[in-house]
C-alpha cells in the first residue's frame, strides 16, 4: 500500500512538473514572437475572420444556383372509370390514369442576369473579407510597435526612477546638514515618485495593446506577449498624384463601390427582363381503359395575363439604387482623396522630423544622463541641471517613440487607401531607442 502510495505522489508531481514546463514552454514561445510573426496570427486566427469567409463561402453557394433552370415537376393521377350504354347496361370498366410533366421557361437573358449578379454577390464577398484581413494587419502593426514602444518607454522611466532612487540613498546616508542638500533631496524624491508614475502609465498602456493583441489573434487574454523593440523601415512616400492614382487603382473600398454600383445596374436590368413573364409548358398522356382503351397526347401552355407587366415599380426601385450607388461611389472617392492627402501630408511631416534626429540622440541623452549622475555624486554638477538632465533623457526617448508611431500609422494609412508598401519592420540592435 505504502509503495503505491508513493507511486501515486511520484505520478502526480510528475504530471504537476510537465504541465508547468508546457506552460514555461508556451510562454518562452510567446515571447519569442516577433512583430511578423504576430501580424500574421492576426490575419490567419482572428475569430471575426469566419464571419466574412462563411459570407464568401454563402455567396459562392448561391451561384452554383444562380445560373440554373427552374426544375421541372411531374404531376400523375390514377383512378378507374366505369362506361355504361344508354340503356343503362356496363360496357366497360377499368383503370384511367394521367402523367404529366411541366417545364418553366424564362425570358431570354434573366437566367444570365442572376447568374452575374451572383457573380456580384462573390466579389463583394472577397472584398469584405480582404479589406477586413488589412484592416486586421494595419491594427496588428500599430499595436506591436506601439506596445513595444510603451514597454521601451517604462524601462527607460524604470531606469531614471532608479537613478534618482540611487543617489537619494546616497544623499541621505551622508546626513547632509543645512537647507540647500534637504531640499535637493526632496527634489530627488518627488521626481522619483513622478517617474515611476509614468512608468507605470507605460507599463499599463502596455498591457492595455498586449490584451488587445491577444484578442485579435484568437489567443487567451492573459497570453505572455512580449515584443522586442523594432523601429519601422519607412520608405519616401510617392508624389500626391501618384498616391491618388494608385488609390483610384487599388483601394478596395472604391472597388466595393464600383462592384455594388455594377451589381446595382445588373438589378435595373433585370427588374426591366421581368416585365416579360415566364412561360410553362405542360405536356400530358393519359390513358382510358374503359369499354374502350384510349389514350390522349396533349401539351398546354401557360402564359401569364396579362402578357406585358408594366413593373414600373421595380424598375423605377432599381434604378433608384444604381443612382444611389454612383453618389456613393463618388462620395467614398472623394472620401479617400481626402484620407490619401491628410495621410500623406502627416506622413511626410512625421518622416521629415525624423531626418532632423542625429542617428545617436537617443545615445548621447543617455550617456549625458550617466555623465550628470556620476557629476553630481562629485558636486561637480547642481541639482537643477542633473534633474532636467534626466527628464530629458526619457522625453527624447518618448518623442521619437511616438514620432515612429505616429509615422506608422500614417504609413498604414496610406497602404490601406493605395495598396503601396511604405514601411517593413526592422529589428532594432539591442540596447533599445537610438
Amino acid at each position: 500500500m505504502k509503495a503505491r502510495s508513493t507511486n501515486r505522489r511520484w505520478t502526480a508531481w510528475t504530471t504537476a512538473a510537465l504541465a508547468i514546463a508546457g506552460m514555461m514552454g508556451n510562454a518562452r514561445a510567446q515571447d519569442g514572437l516577433t512583430t511578423a510573426q504576430v501580424v500574421e496570427q492576426v490575419v490567419r486566427s482572428n475569430p471575426e475572420l469566419r464571419i466574412y469567409e462563411k459570407a464568401l463561402e454563402s455567396a459562392r453557394a448561391e451561384l452554383r444556383t444562380a445560373g440554373k433552370a427552374a426544375v421541372p415537376s411531374f404531376q400523375g393521377e390514377a383512378g378507374r372509370i366505369r362506361s355504361q350504354n344508354l340503356d343503362g347496361s356496363l360496357a366497360g370498366e377499368g383503370a384511367v390514369w394521367t402523367a404529366s410533366v411541366q417545364q418553366t421557361f424564362e425570358w431570354p437573358g434573366r437566367l444570365a442576369l442572376r447568374k452575374a449578379i451572383a457573380n456580384a454577390d462573390v466579389r463583394l464577398a472577397e472584398l469584405g473579407l480582404a479589406r477586413f484581413r488589412q484592416a486586421l494587419s494595419g491594427r496588428a502593426r500599430e499595436l506591436s510597435l506601439g506596445m513595444s514602444g510603451e514597454t521601451e518607454k517604462a524601462r527607460v522611466a524604470r531606469e531614471v526612477a532608479d537613478r534618482f532612487h540611487a543617489l537619494r540613498e546616497v544623499l541621505v546616508q551622508r546626513d547632509p546638514a543645512g537647507v540647500t542638500p534637504m531640499l535637493e533631496i526632496r527634489i530627488l524624491e518627488a521626481t522619483e515618485l513622478s517617474m515611476r508614475r509614468r512608468a507605470s502609465d507605460h507599463e499599463l498602456a502596455a498591457a492595455g495593446q498586449r490584451l488587445e493583441l491577444n484578442l485579435l489573434r484568437g489567443a487567451p487574454s492573459d497570453s505572455p506577449l512580449s515584443l522586442p523593440w523594432q523601429a519601422p523601415v519607412l520608405r519616401e512616400a510617392p508624389m500626391p498624384h501618384g498616391l491618388l492614382m494608385a488609390a483610384s487603382t487599388n483601394n478596395l473600398d472604391l472597388q466595393a463601390r464600383l462592384a455594388e454600383m455594377a451589381q446595382q445596374g445588373l438589378r435595373t436590368k433585370l427588374a426591366r427582363n421581368e416585365r416579360w413573364p415566364a412561360i410553362s409548358i405542360n405536356p400530358t398522356f393519359s390513358q382510358e381503359n374503359g369499354s374502350t382503351v384510349d389514350r390522349f397526347v396533349t401539351v398546354g401552355v401557360s402564359i401569364p395575363l396579362p402578357l406585358w407587366r408594366s413593373n414600373a415599380s421595380n424598375v423605377a426601385a432599381a434604378e433608384a439604387r444604381e443612382a444611389q450607388a454612383q453618389a456613393m461611389l463618388e462620395a467614398a472617392r472623394r472620401e479617400v482623396e481626402l484620407k490619401v492627402l491628410t495621410a500623406a501630408q502627416r506622413y511626410a511631416s512625421r518622416r521629415d522630423e525624423m531626418g532632423r534626429w542625429r542617428d545617436d540622440s537617443v545615445k548621447a541623452f543617455r550617456e549625458a544622463a550617466e555623465l550628470a549622475d556620476r557629476h553630481y555624486r562629485l558636486g561637480a554638477v547642481p541639482a537643477t541641471t542633473y534633474v532636467e538632465l534626466q527628464k530629458q533623457y526619457l522625453e527624447a526617448v518618448e518623442t521619437l517613440l511616438d514620432t515612429r508611431r505616429d509615422a506608422l500609422s500614417a504609413a498604414v494609412d496610406l497602404e490601406q487607401a493605395t495598396g503601396l508598401r511604405l514601411a517593413e519592420e526592422a529589428s532594432q540592435p539591442e540596447g533599445g531607442v537610438r
